[in-house]
C-alpha cells in the first residue's frame, strides 16, 4: 500500500513573467514528483475604465488580450509535452487574486505556486503572492 503525504491539486499562476514561468516549471516538477494534478491559471486583467472612451481601443486591447493568452497557452502546452503530463489550463478575466481564489477553491487547490512580483510598487501596496499568503487558505510557494 502507498500512502502520499503531498498535495493532490496544486494550482500555479502564470502571467507570462520570467517569475511567473519558472513558478510554473517549479509546479510541474513539484506535480510530477507528487503525482498531483496541476491546474495552470492565467488571469487576463481588467481593462481599465478608459480604455472604452476612445473609438476601436476595446477591440485592440482583446485581440493583444487573445495573443497573449495564445502564448502562454503555447509555452505551457510545450512544457506539457516535454515532461509528458496532463494540466487543466483555466483562463480568468479580472483581478489575479479574486480569480486564482476562486479558482483554487472550486478545484481544491492543496497549494498554490506563483512566481514573485518585479514590479517596484509592489513594496508598498502588497503583491499577489503577499495576498495569497495572507489569506491563510493554501500554502503558497512563492518562486523567484
Amino acid at each position: 500500500m502507498t500512502t502520499k503525504d503531498g498535495p493532490d491539486v496544486i494550482l500555479v499562476g502564470i502571467d507570462g513573467s520570467p517569475t511567473s514561468l519558472r513558478a510554473g516549471a517549479y509546479a510541474a516538477g513539484l506535480a510530477r514528483r507528487q503525482q498531483a494534478r496541476l491546474a495552470v491559471v492565467y488571469v487576463v486583467p481588467a481593462h481599465p475604465v478608459v480604455a472604452g472612451l476612445a473609438p476601436g481601443s476595446l477591440a485592440a486591447l482583446e485581440g493583444s488580450e487573445e495573443e497573449a493568452v495564445a502564448e502562454v497557452r503555447a509555452m505551457v502546452d510545450a512544457g506539457v509535452r516535454y515532461h509528458g503530463m496532463e494540466v487543466d489550463f483555466r483562463v480568468g478575466h479580472g483581478d489575479p487574486y479574486t480569480k486564482i481564489c476562486r479558482i483554487a477553491d472550486e478545484i481544491q487547490a492543496d497549494a498554490v505556486v506563483v512566481g514573485s512580483s518585479t514590479q517596484l510598487g509592489h513594496r508598498f501596496v502588497g503583491s499577489l503572492a503577499l495576498k495569497l499568503v495572507r489569506a491563510g487558505r493554501w500554502p503558497v510557494t512563492v518562486v523567484p
